[in-house]
């Protein structure tokens, strides 16, 4: 063990409480850490240190065995541009305004929104980006180092990321933020790319994923190359940490591995059910850490930017929705968060659906802001991915619960309940059921009062149907246009701080 970890586990012994330090130098950890940040595209915990058995992760799957597994992590809104945009400013979309696509022109309300980036900068860290970004403005974020701006989704020249990644970490030996952002696993699926995996599974070696509860030869190809495409990032992610610890800087590395939100099956990216908003996500601090931990709080991706500013000793950002995973990481049983929330708005144009959720450690409460009306990202991902013939015949093979459920997404109710501890899945909702009353009561207080303190501006209806019209005009003979830019900044961006008031975010 290094003599800078030695010191960094020696902090453990007197780590009481994990306040951000106000002199940049001491993190409270005895070491400012480097910080290598990977994030791969549509996939939730479908890895094997999460109890997937069909895939082969073993890159993923040591690291989780080194470092800490987190069991009930989520991500803020099931979308791309909206879940990177809530983990770089640790805000919720409705707070920072990247509500939708960054390439359907959605983006953040300020471009001085404090970020990650900038914050990190701002006490001396190199900060580097490989892979896209996906938030707009990109000008606010302020990289030192950015290689393959696109999205890659061809996945072209893959072994790039891990060369760049190695050309940037040993520029200079100053810390440094580094974020690798990977096209695996977005659609299209692709079964094999550079002879990677090399023995790609099929059809027949695979059942579609639990949450999607249907099956159909169509779906057991997409979870087939879907699984595909996680072991191929599994090998990428494998190349990235051989040349992180080539460098000889390994031991001083904070690394964070996740999910963007999951996969686009489903009830899964898109949607407000745990199959988009719920990802894999491991933490190793070497020689800060007891290794192989499994942790089962619920946690946010929002907490990512406080935990990095807390280690990088870079001082607070006030109004921040997450808490430090540090304690945690440290093997500790601080005071937690009793309740969970996350939101969708829309994606592109074709699915705009406002939703408010909360859970607590068995509940699970969505309210739909435009209820009992249809829901157009349904019907989008259907036609998109499955096809009406494909599903009808999957749902008459299906059990009578299932099937209610597929009816109840294209127009859902007010308030859909879950049990989550019956029903892992979110097939049976429990909101009208009286021998649930008093969890639909307590969730649907604690989503109002969590509304109110981080001042969410879809509390007023007239937003949510200003939106809408503001959306719909869009639509062109039958097709909706990427407008030029969007004039909800005038209506939606907060107008006060969020409340300082502690709450359980």
């Amino acid at each position: 063990m290094t003599s800078r970890a030695l010191a960094a586990a020696a902090a453990l012994v007197s780590l009481a409480s994990c306040s951000i330090p106000s002199q940049v130098g001491d993190s409270g950890f005895g070491v400012r850490p480097n910080i290598l940040l990977i994030v791969s595209e549509d996939n939730g915990p479908e890895i094997g240190a999460y109890g997937t058995p069909y895939v082969s992760t073993p890159h993923l799957d040591a690291l989780a065995d080194s470092g800490v597994r987190f069991q009930n992590a989520y991500v803020p809104q099931a979308g791309c541009s909206q879940s990177r945009a809530a983990f770089l400013t640790g805000l919720y979309p409705h707070q920072n305004g990247q509500i939708g696509l960054a390439t359907w022109k959605f983006g953040l309300y300020r471009s001085d929104t404090p970020n990650i980036v900038r914050s990190l900068k701002q006490v001396g860290y190199r900060t580097g980006i490989i892979g896209k970004l996906h938030v707009n403005p990109p000008e606010a974020f302020p990289f030192d180092f950015a290689k393959i701006p696109s999205a890659n989704f061809q996945r072209e020249r893959m072994e790039r990321y891990a060369s760049f990644a190695a050309e940037f970490i040993g520029q200079a030996e100053q810390p440094f933020f580094l974020s690798v952002n990977y096209p695996d696993a977005h659609r299209p699926f692709l079964p094999q790319v550079d002879g990677i995996p090399e023995r790609p599974l099929q059809a027949e070696d695979v059942e579609p994923l639990e949450y999607m509860q249907l099956d159909s030869q169509v779906l057991r190809k997409d979870t087939a190359d879907y699984y595909n495409s996680m072991n191929r990032l599994d090998r990428l992610v494998g190349d990235l940490l051989q040349a992180l610890a080539d460098s000889g800087k390994s031991q001083d590395t904070l690394v964070v591995y996740l999910g963007d939100h999951g996969a686009d099956l489903l009830r899964g990216k898109r949607t407000s059910y745990e199959g988009g908003v719920r990802i894999p996500l491991i933490i190793r601090w070497l020689g800060l850490q007891q290794a192989g931990q499994v942790r089962e709080e619920l946690v946010s991706t929002l907490d990512l930017m406080p935990t990095f500013l807390e280690a990088a000793a870079a001082g607070e950002v006030e109004g921040l929705a997450g808490h430090s995973l540090n304690p945690l990481v440290a093997g500790q049983s601080p005071p937690w968060r009793e309740y969970l929330f996350t939101e969708y708005h829309l994606h592109s144009n074709h699915n705009y659906f406002p939703q408010r959720t909360v859970r607590d450690k068995r509940y699970k409460l969505i309210r739909n802001l435009m209820p009992n009306t249809v829901n157009p990202g349904h019907a989008f991902t259907i036609d998109k991915f499955v096809g009406d013939a494909e599903l009808l015949q999957a749902l008459e093979r299906a059990p009578e619960r299932v099937r209610t459920a597929y009816q109840a997404m294209a127009r859902p109710p007010e308030y859909e309940l879950y049990d989550l501890a019956a029903d892992p899945y979110e097939f049976s909702n429990i909101a009208s059921d009286p021998a649930h009353q008093d969890a639909f009561e307590r969730l649907k207080a604690r989503l109002q009062q969590w509304r109110v303190q981080t001042n969410d501006p879809f509390l007023d209806p007239a937003n949510t149907a200003r939106l809408k019209a503001e959306i719909e005009s869009t639509l062109k003979n039958g097709q909706y246009e990427r407008p030029e830019g969007w004039n909800y900044n005038a209506y939606l961006a907060p107008t006060k701080p969020a409340s300082s008031a502690s709450i359980e975010n």
